[in-house]
């Protein structure tokens, strides 16, 4: 069965251009296009869709907006954001998105998108089923580069609290922002292996410089409570605990 499509842009050539390319998988069919946010509530009050395809700045309300109002329902559609800007990602994987991608793209980044979509997958997988390897003597790189519009920062190891799995990208908790990076939480662990950080979970990796304390939770489980102004508390999985315990001499 073919994957019902909405497309939400305020740009017709954008939308143009959207259901061009869409119009080369023959899993999807984009049965319905919206050009502002109250056109696109009303059509996905009217029907079931399997997948929203849509810019975040739009007259009369975000993109942003529209996906806060979807994860309320029973079966809300995927949502891949499709925008020129991108400074929203962090805020857009919050809210549950399956990609976000700025412009322009091509089909094959489309394609990917896609896939993550409509297959409900992941790309990050358990840290004890990918073998973390590098070359013998070679160095980890101390700076992780973080795009910032039209430029590229460079972030210290030692400024991250800890990362996140975010559906194909990751993101960095700093002391005062998060911000997204383009690898996967797998490869952030092979260009951080050899500093202070540990796999606690399958979505966290945290800095153990920053742990100040370990505390249960209420299911059972280990929670690391970090040294931040949010006092951030990152999940330690069952089977991570007993080494995270060796790792600090508990």
């Amino acid at each position: 069965m073919r994957a019902r499509c909405l497309i939400v842009d305020d740009e017709a050539p954008a939308r143009a251009d959207l259901r061009y390319l869409l119009n080369r998988f023959d899993h999807v069919q984009v049965v319905g296009e919206a050009s502002n946010a109250e056109e696109a509530l009303l059509l996905l009050d009217s029907l079931d869709y399997d997948l929203v395809l849509m810019d975040i700045r739009m007259p009369g309300g975000t993109g942003l907006d529209i996906a806060r109002s979807l994860r309320g329902g029973t079966h809300p559609p995927k949502v891949i954001f499709t925008t020129a800007f991108p400074d929203h990602a962090v805020e857009a994987f919050d809210l549950d998105a399956a990609d976000y991608l700025v412009k322009p793209f091509d089909a094959d980044r489309l394609e990917r998108a896609l896939d993550r979509a409509l297959s409900g997958g992941s790309e990050d997988t358990d840290p004890h089923l990918v073998p973390q390897q590098r070359s013998e003597g070679a160095d980890p790189p101390h700076r992780i580069p973080v795009q910032k519009g039209d430029r590229t920062v460079l972030v210290n190891e030692s400024s991250i609290i800890y990362a996140g799995a975010a559906r194909g990208y990751s993101y960095l908790q700093l002391a005062d922002e998060r911000v997204l990076v383009s690898f996967s939480l797998n490869e952030l662990e092979r260009r951080l292996r050899g500093a202070h950080f540990f796999r606690a979970h399958r979505s966290y990796l945290v800095n153990l410089d920053y742990v100040r304390e370990l505390a249960p939770d209420f299911k059972g489980t280990l929670m690391l409570v970090m040294d931040d102004p949010r006092g951030s508390r990152v999940e330690v999985s069952r089977r991570q605990a007993r080494e995270l315990r060796r790792v600090l001499g508990l």
